[in-house]
């Protein structure tokens, strides 16, 4: 998957512990999901896993890494791969944006990824079979840029990776799990949660000021294949200006979070967060309590963690220049469960207590 800030990849077995103290639940909704590597992997476990995110790019990767199933893409998506790697390159928007304006890309790889863009366009494949495409274009691309894995600046020399040839691959979509179909939305967080019909409800939301949308906004422009107007040596889309979310504003955050909870109605909630968040744990956890009618059970785990990528290699500046230290390296994340009084949590205390 794609090199993402904020990835739960390290901490997707202890979410998968805590979902798994619960018997009773077989139906799970992803409200931020992100690159979807969490909805991805209950999928696996077997969950019926609903996934939203409000950003195309990553309403695409829960399309494909969530709602497709393999048994009815697996063999298209590989037919698809084998025409689109032998493409010749043909020179378009994002060779123009990316390559010749910035430096994100080699020029060879960016007339690659513009003409397998075009060629997916023109196919007007069935949605969940083009987002397996998309998805599959989004992670090649990623194998060969220039940035530090954010799109908030690119390299002032080029990776050793950026001189590699492009290469799709078929991405690791899963057969459907054995509660049911999964689905995938594009809906603000608490429009989605209150549509949702689960067991539990996973909630990890943006909680500093870093804008995914700004960090990724190329693949934004892969996906919605709108070819828009672009401002700065980073070459943003001018919407990154427009489109703030609440939970990347501080005075806003807490009001945010608390609509989505409010929108819930499944009798368990999990919430994922980090101590450099917006929220303190206490604050966190008293606003979980409030839940299900104020009788909420609120249990909190704690891990120590390496921080993300982006701050253990430093702070750069629009021209990749290194200009910061790292002031730290490790920090702290919270998986919150709040659960409705009727529901048991006799096994996530003894997971509780095996952590300690």
């Amino acid at each position: 998957m794609i090199k993402y800030l904020g990835s739960k990849r390290t901490l997707l077995g202890q979410i998968a512990s805590v979902i798994g103290a619960f018997p009773q639940v077989a139906t799970v909704a992803d409200a931020f999901s992100g690159t979807a590597r969490v909805g991805h992997h209950l999928k696996g476990l077997g969950f019926a896993v609903s996934s939203n995110d409000h950003n195309a790019y990553a309403a695409t990767l829960a399309r494909c890494y969530v709602q497709a199933d393999a048994e009815d893409w697996e063999r298209e998506a590989a037919q698809l791969v084998r025409e689109f790697n032998g493409l010749p390159g043909e020179p378009g928007y994002i060779t123009s944006t990316y390559c010749e304006d910035s430096r994100y890309f080699q020029p060879k790889n960016g007339a690659r990824i513009d003409a397998i863009r075009e060629a997916i366009a023109a196919k007007a494949l069935p949605a969940e079979l083009e987002a397996v495409m998309l998805v599959s274009l989004m992670e090649a691309a990623d194998r060969v840029d220039s940035t530090t894995g954010l799109q908030m600046a690119y390299l002032k020399n080029w990776a050793p990776r950026a001189h590699n040839d492009i290469e799709l691959r078929v991405p690791s979509i899963l057969p459907r799990a054995r509660a049911g179909k999964s689905q995938a939305t594009q809906l603000e967080a608490a429009e989605a949660i209150a549509g949702f019909d689960v067991d539990l409800v996973y909630l990890d939301p943006p909680y500093n000021q870093h804008s995914y949308l700004a960090n990724y906004h190329i693949w934004e422009t892969l996906v919605l294949w709108d070819k828009p107007e672009v401002y700065g040596i980073a070459k943003k889309r001018t919407d990154v200006r427009e489109r703030k979310s609440a939970f990347n504003q501080k005075p806003k955050f807490h009001d945010a979070f608390g609509e989505v909870l409010d929108a819930v109605r499944a009798p368990i909630t999990m919430v994922s967060f980090s101590n450099e968040g917006f929220a303190q744990r206490e604050q966190i956890e008293a606003r979980l309590a409030g839940m299900y009618g104020g009788e909420a059970q609120v249990e909190t785990l704690a891990f120590d963690y390496k921080r993300y990528v982006g701050a253990q290699i430093g702070i750069h500046n629009k021209q990749g220049d290194k200009v910061g230290k790292v002031s730290h390296l490790r920090n702290q994340e919270f998986i919150f469960v709040a659960a409705a009084r009727h529901v048991s949590l006799n096994g996530l205390r003894q997971i509780a207590a095996a952590a300690e």
